[in-house]
């Protein structure tokens, strides 16, 4: 019985600890569905921050789009004739953002004109922010916390119960 405690507190301490995690890390995974007449400054608002190390997916139509990066002027006159990069093959395009600064895309079959166009700031991951202390922790942050960890708390009070019932 003293066993199964044990276990059980390990539990519930592993748990706590996980108030430690950031509720964002980098390197995540944007799906971009690249097409004509999308408004990509919509799309850009909608996904912001980008941070550094996150990677775009572009999915796009083969044979009908192409993803070219360019400069700023690049981007404004939507002339890829000073690409940086120029991928037109396959059907998906992944692209990894691993500096801090504007990275300018454009399709060249002529879809830029109509807003086939994507401008991404990206910026440092900002620091996790410290745990809130037990006697601090407001009803918010423990609404957040518990949905930033749904998966972890539901298996860790599923564990415990079944300990419980064994005891």
């Amino acid at each position: 019985m003293v066993g199964r405690m044990r276990m059980a507190a390990a539990l519930l301490l592993a748990l706590a600890a996980c108030a430690a995690l950031p509720s964002r890390t980098a390197a995540n995974k944007i799906s971009i569905n690249w097409k004509p007449n999308t408004n990509y400054s919509d799309w850009v608002a909608q996904h912001s921050p980008f941070y550094k190390d996150d990677w775009l997916v572009f999915y796009y139509t083969a044979g009908q789009a192409d993803v070219v990066q360019v400069d700023e002027a690049g981007y404004n006159k939507c002339d890829a004739s000073n690409a940086i990069y120029n991928y037109s093959k396959g059907r998906t395009f992944a692209f990894q953002l691993n500096e801090t600064k504007t990275y300018y895309f454009i399709c060249s079959y002529g879809y830029c004109f109509g807003g086939m166009r994507l401008a991404i700031k990206t910026e440092k991951l900002p620091p996790p922010s410290p745990p809130p202390s037990a006697s601090h922790r407001s009803a918010a942050a423990a609404a957040a916390f518990a949905r930033s960890h749904a998966a972890v708390i539901f298996y860790a009070v599923a564990l415990l119960a079944v300990l419980l019932r064994v005891v």
